[in-house]
């Protein structure tokens, strides 16, 4: 039995963990739910892996391999089948999700051992890998909907996973509201892409797009409404400005959810969406400028966000944010296999920042607050080094991961086809603020001396079932770049010729390149020595003001006092979005929709139909006295009128 004839396998195993351990799993041992969350997850990659070895067998002419299994929903002219979709950019998907999704489940079976509701945790979390595969497996942007949404639905369901917190609930509703916003526009554009092509399968859009002349800067049509309604919904999935207000909340949850959901795949969604829907977005390319300006503003202004925070997580929160724009922005200019690669980099050192934070957490006794850590270096010494690695890596340091995908996104923002020398400048002036705050957490948690009782605190190393998904995390954030090194030493790209003919359209609209392969290649390696001047420049910034002058950052607070207090408060935004609108909805709906509209209009209308019916019945029940004399009146009135009546309709006959 060949697996790619049965794709459904995939999806199927870790939805029976989410059942059986939903189900059953309240009566059973730790041991038993690990058993089948951990191992339902587990045959999952094993199928994943046997999967990429039967598509890499396959001929050019069937990928991608698409297999449809039922006719799902059927109204006129518009027709959905439940089928699955497999080439190179979802081969990269599976493989980076299924991974790292069972090293979080690895982790997670040490750091919730404690804790209550363990065998739902485990459910939700299967749960999720199910919806997030279903996502990526999709034929159709109907199916990937579900899967969209379903990621939506367990983000909900883990960040609230601690229920009788009130943050906690607060944070989870938050992270659906904020969500859906972007969803509707996403819907929306899911509309129109049908009214347009006639079908929502991809195959059949990405065809006839394909003979679809490419819309210009001056002139917005069809193609620019359907990409950016779609953007809208990646905008919300994927934390970008305006909608990323849910992300830096979502840390109420446990540790293991920022890395499985919030660093390493759900929040990637809308980078993927994008980069499946590359022959539409290659078309619109005011749509294309709008994706790389949200990008490169978001990472910068997370960037700056992060540079004052005192939760470790929080920090690791607007990193993510941060990143995801960087993110972007290489799919707003084109570079889409950039963009990919990062978001594969970013899912193995941004999982580990966030597991090897919640290992500090945990040595820490849940303690968050940087500002009462230190010296834990040599406390929790695997821990502190494979941070260190994970910083390294997303800083852009070489020859760590994500200094090659990082270098990928700067190099085509100042010279690939859709270049833009301003977000190019904006994209480095983020990468020295990601060095700072990332150095800077360093310092903070694991350099100088303790800043808390070390009599009360007992700091220890965590367990091996939470250390070995780090050690594992660490050893692909060092070499996870080099799939596509050789491009830096002038040799064949592996990363990016592999994704190639996924993005094979791009290349045929895009202008040609102005430099000769040389020059590129030299003016490439000035670029990369500019990415790793800005990284020393934010290592030796926070080492002064962390470690040489530790005095120096309150200081700098005091004399920057508004502006600090301002970034401090992440610009008040959450603040201004409660004053403009949510308390107007809130009283909007209190004392409109609910007061006037539902009490007094529907429950208005109901009951007073109810107290006038009422009230009629008591008037004819007055007519039953059980008076005989009464009846007898009431008779002889009827026959009279009878009588006059029929008196009246003979006259006028006679007449």
């Amino acid at each position: 039995m060949l697996l790619l004839d049965h794709l459904w396998i995939v999806l199927a195993l870790p939805l029976a963990g989410a059942a059986i351990n939903g189900l059953l799993g309240k009566r059973w041992p730790q041991s038993a739910v690990n058993a089948v969350g951990v191992g339902s997850v587990s045959l999952a990659f094993l199928s994943v892996a046997e999967l990429v070895r039967e598509f890499s067998a396959l001929p050019v002419e069937q990928i991608p391999w698409v297999k449809s299994y039922f006719p799902w929903i059927t109204a006129g002219t518009f027709h959905v089948d439940f089928s699955l979709r497999v080439d190179q950019l979802s081969i990269v998907m599976l493989l980076t999700v299924s991974f790292v999704g069972l090293l979080i489940h690895i982790y997670s079976t040490g750091y919730m051992a404690h804790e209550g509701g363990y065998y739902r945790f485990f459910s939700y979390l299967n749960l999720f890998m199910f919806f997030m595969l279903t996502l990526v497996m999709a034929a159709n942007i109907v199916v990937m909907f579900v899967g969209w949404e379903g990621v939506g639905l367990c983000s909900y369901l883990l960040i609230g996973f601690w229920f009788l917190k009130k943050s906690a609930a607060d944070a989870g509703k938050k992270a659906f509201i904020v969500t859906r916003l972007g969803d509707f526009g996403f819907t929306v554009g899911i509309l129109l892409l049908f009214w347009t092509f006639g079908s929502v399968d991809f195959g059949v859009i990405f065809g006839k797009a394909a003979g679809m002349p490419a819309e210009s800067m001056a002139q917005a049509g069809i193609l620019t409404s359907i990409c950016l309604l779609l953007f809208t919904g990646a905008i919300g999935k994927s934390a970008q400005l305006p909608l990323y207000v849910w992300l830096p909340d979502a840390m109420e949850g446990p540790t293991p959810v920022s890395a499985l959901i919030h660093a390493a795949t759900m929040v990637t969604a809308g980078v993927y969406m994008v980069a499946r829907m590359n022959p539409l977005f290659s078309r619109a390319p005011i749509a294309m400028l709008a994706v790389a300006i949200v990008g490169a503003a978001t990472a910068l202004y997370s960037a700056t966000i992060g540079l004052t925070q005192r939760d470790i997580k929080k920090v690791l929160a607007y990193s993510t944010v941060s990143q995801l724009g960087y993110m972007f922005l290489a799919c707003g200019v084109g570079a889409y296999g950039a963009g990919i690669f990062h978001l594969m980099t970013h899912a193995f050192f941004k999982g580990l920042l966030f597991l090897a934070a919640g290992s500090v957490i945990h040595a820490m006794g849940g303690e968050q607050d940087m500002l009462k850590m230190g010296g834990l270096r040599k406390k929790i010494p695997v821990t502190f080094w494979t941070m260190l690695i994970a910083t390294l890596a997303i800083t852009g340091f070489p020859p760590f991961a994500g200094f090659f995908s990082k270098d990928e996104i700067l190099f085509s923002a100042y010279a690939g086809p859709y270049a833009n020398k301003i977000l190019w400048g904006v994209g480095l002036i983020a990468a020295v603020l990601t060095s700072f705050y990332m150095f800077r957490l360093v310092f903070l948690t694991f350099f100088g001396s303790p800043r808390f009782d070390e009599k009360t605190v007992h700091v220890h190393e965590s367990p091996k079932n939470m250390l070995a998904p780090l050690v594992i995390l660490a050893i692909l954030s060092t070499i996870g770049g080099w799939f596509a090194a050789p491009k830096f030493w002038g040799g064949q790209d592996f990363f990016h010729g592999y994704l190639q003919p996924v993005f094979a359209g791009v290349d045929k609209l895009a202008p040609a390149p102005e430099l000769a392969e040389e020059a590129l290649h030299s003016l490439e390696l000035q670029l990369s020595g500019a990415a790793v001047l800005v990284a020393l420049i934010g290592f030796f910034v926070a080492w002064w003001m962390y470690i040489r002058k530790p005095e120096a950052p309150a200081n700098l607070a005091r004399s920057l006092h508004g502006l600090y207090t301002l970034v401090v408060n992440k610009y008040y935004v959450d603040e201004i979005y409660a004053a403009v609108i949510v308390r107007p909805f809130l009283w909007l709906s209190t004392n409109v929709l609910w007061h006037v509209v539902d009490e007094g209009l529907i429950d208005g209308t109901v009951n007073g139909a109810g107290h006038l019916a009422r009230r009629a019945g008591g008037e004819l029940r007055e007519i039953q006295s059980g008076n005989a004399r009464s009846y007898a009146s009431w008779v002889v009135i009827g026959a009279v009128g009878v009588t006059v009546m029929l008196v009246v309709i003979w006259i006028r006959m006679v007449r």
